[in-house]
């Protein structure tokens, strides 16, 4: 069986869905059950966390490259948009924000912070709402920041100065 060469390498940063944007610190092999398995170590900064993916289950359980800078561009063009709330109830609403932030699609996490956005004179949000919204942010802050200068600082303010700019919502 040939070995399929994987598409990362060590100091590459990827999006892993459940957790954002970490970085491979190495690959190293690990006997498992009897089993030589070759696993990326990819290392979550920000949450003081290592996870070790099997190389050949990389793709299958979504880990991705960094977005294009196109995508960064969709994505910033998606919070400019108007926010599309749904009439469903919360909690199904709440399932369906969950889905998307996790499915590490950074267009789908664009649109869970424009959709739960509150400009300073809207009404207050929930707790599971901003919890959400906080949620989202900070995967499209970290995955905007790691594409272009790696400077989460000047991302955050770029996405909020977007959100500023919209139009009200209706």
């Amino acid at each position: 069986m040939a070995k399929k060469k994987s598409e990362f390498s060590p100091n590459d940063f990827v999006v892993y869905p459940a957790h954002g944007v970490g970085k491979i610190v190495s690959i190293e092999s690990q006997e498992v059950a009897g089993f030589e398995l070759e696993m990326f170590v990819i290392a979550f900064e920000k949450d003081k966390m290592t996870l070790r993916v099997p190389t050949n289950k990389a793709e299958d359980v979504g880990m991705r490259s960094l977005s294009a800078p196109d995508v960064v561009a969709d994505a910033m063009k998606t919070l400019k948009g108007k926010a599309k709330v749904k009439k469903a109830m919360w909690s199904r609403r709440a399932q369906e924000y969950e889905q998307k932030i996790n499915s590490g699609d950074l267009i789908a996490i664009a649109e869970v912070v424009r959709d739960l956005h509150r400009a300073d004179d809207q009404r207050e949000q929930s707790y599971s709402e901003r919890q959400l919204y906080e949620a989202a942010l900070e995967r499209l802050t970290r995955e905007i920041a790691a594409v272009g200068n790696g400077n989460e600082g000047d991302a955050a303010d770029e996405i909020s100065e977007t959100l500023a700019s919209r139009a009200p919502a209706a």
